[in-house]
């Protein structure tokens, strides 16, 4: 039996993972993308992160039974950012919303994540919002105002905060929340709003309008999940106001003293040591490196080098790491059929989803000459067989493998030959001509190593 433990931010203590219902497996959701806008970099860690742990289940899940997950991962598609978006282009908000999800689908795929079981869009479960919006008010959780309606903060006063970790008072003190003179506290948050006849609008007992935010995650997990569920996730900035938000108005509604057993949360995205925005210049998608030939494969092994809790930095040294690491793991498996699973990598990733450990295991593994053992690594962590990797401009070809192993024992030759003569003129020429042809020359005491790098031209090789 494998035991799985994950870092629970409101604890802020690894636990092991017992879920609440052993017959029904591990449920567990994921606060996807508002779909306005291509999805940047720092979007897709939290989708890296549970696609990794959603591996992982279904990996141990005959073995454990409880361990079959049930993933779910939203889209909100009514938000006033994509409002924003049609006025601001001119286009339909449905034309937006299907060409954004459409997206998001083609980059996640890109990245080897996997569907999730559910990916339910928020406007497909309105009545469930205005059906739990309804309960609150009844229970006095809630109230109408202009409008609006309201969550009443001070109406579960001993439980807000207990996620972040903060008192409702320190929160006022030190938040930014939106001033309203219909609040009757100034943390008290939007469940419903009205809306003109130009935007999106249901009907409701208060109106015609839209939901708010936070209650569009608490009434899908519900739907699919139940009242409580195993694990909710998502980037540590949703764990304020978002996930705080979810948790009163779900416990509230529902009757419950929690939403979610474990609450996941990835830490933020760097870029070259510096925080990623577009006023640095530094900010970019994940399409955008895609169309600058970065593979998906790369991009996933970057983010999956560093624990899913610490910051990630993403840097032109990693990413050139990560290419030579996979082409050359993508040589060595070739071929191959996955033998069995390497159980150093499952244990790594069943400790707190330590990929890096993950990784390093899988390193071993190609040292130890364990080529299958090695190919079914690569599948835990989402690579597959990287039949389709094309980092440094796809796989080295046969016949170029063929040519730089006999380069390779040339320039071998030559510097034991200059060992002894002291001339290393033909060693510096060689190695110059290797390097121009984009080829990483390592030479040590065990022999040289000829390795395509990034910008690796075959064509040069010809006159060597």
């Amino acid at each position: 039996m494998v035991e799985i433990r994950l870092r629970n931010s409101r604890s802020r203590q690894v636990e092991t993972l017992t879920p609440l219902d052993p017959a029904g497996g591990v449920r567990m959701y994921l606060c996807g993308p508002t779909v306005y806008d291509r999805a940047h970099l720092g979007n897709a860690r939290p989708s890296i992160v549970f696609d990794v742990l959603y591996r992982l289940l279904r990996h141990v899940s005959p073995e454990n039974r409880w361990a079959q997950p049930v993933y779910v991962r939203n889209f909100t598609d009514v938000d006033d950012k994509i409002n924003a978006k049609a006025a601001e282009t001119g286009r339909p908000i449905g034309e937006i919303t299907e060409e954004t999800i459409g997206w998001y689908h083609a980059d996640m795929d890109a990245l080897g994540i996997l569907r999730p079981d559910h990916e339910p869009r928020a406007t497909e479960y309105i009545a469930e919002m205005v059906a739990m919006i309804e309960t609150l008010v009844a229970e006095g959780h809630a109230y109408e105002a202009e409008g609006h309606v309201l969550f009443a903060v001070d109406s579960w006063r001993e439980g807000y905060g207990q996620l972040s970790g903060r008192s409702v008072d320190d929160m006022i003190a030190g938040a930014r929340v939106e001033v309203a003179p219909y609040k009757r506290n100034p943390m008290d948050f939007v469940l419903w709003k009205p809306s003109s006849d130009d935007l999106p609008g249901w009907d409701s007992p208060w109106g015609r309008g839209r939901p708010g935010w936070h209650i569009e995650c608490s009434a899908m997990s519900k739907a699919l999940l139940g009242e409580v569920f195993d694990i909710h996730g998502g980037g540590n900035d949703l764990l304020f106001p978002h996930h705080e938000n979810e948790i009163a108005q779900s416990c509230c509604a529902n009757g419950t003293e929690r939403m979610a057993q474990i609450w996941l949360h990835n830490e933020m995205l760097q870029v070259e040591g510096k925080k990623m925005s577009k006023s640095l210049g530094n900010f970019f998608t994940v399409r955008d490196l895609l169309d600058q030939g970065v593979p998906g494969e790369v991009i996933r092994f970057v983010f999956l080098g560093t624990h899913y809790s610490k910051p990630m930095d993403w840097t032109e040294k990693k990413r050139e790491e990560a290419e030579r690491v996979l082409t050359k793991w993508a040589a060595l498996v070739q071929g191959v059929t996955a033998g069995d699973m390497p159980d150093a990598a499952v244990i790594e990733l069943a400790n707190d989803l330590n990929t890096a450990g993950a990784i390093a295991a899988l390193h071993a593994l190609a040292k130890e000459g364990d080529i299958a053992g090695l190919r079914a690594g690569l599948d835990l962590l989402g690579f597959g067989d990287l039949s389709g990797f094309d980092g440094q401009k796809g796989m080295v070809a046969s016949e170029d493998e063929g040519r730089l192993a006999s380069l390779a024992e040339r320039l071998a030759a030559a510097r034991s030959a200059a060992m002894e003569t002291k001339d290393f003129a033909p060693v510096d020429a060689l190695k110059s001509a290797l390097i121009a042809a984009g080829v990483e020359v390592r030479m040590s005491k065990e022999g040289v190593e000829l390795i395509p790098g990034p910008g690796f031209d075959p064509s040069k090789l010809e006159g060597l």
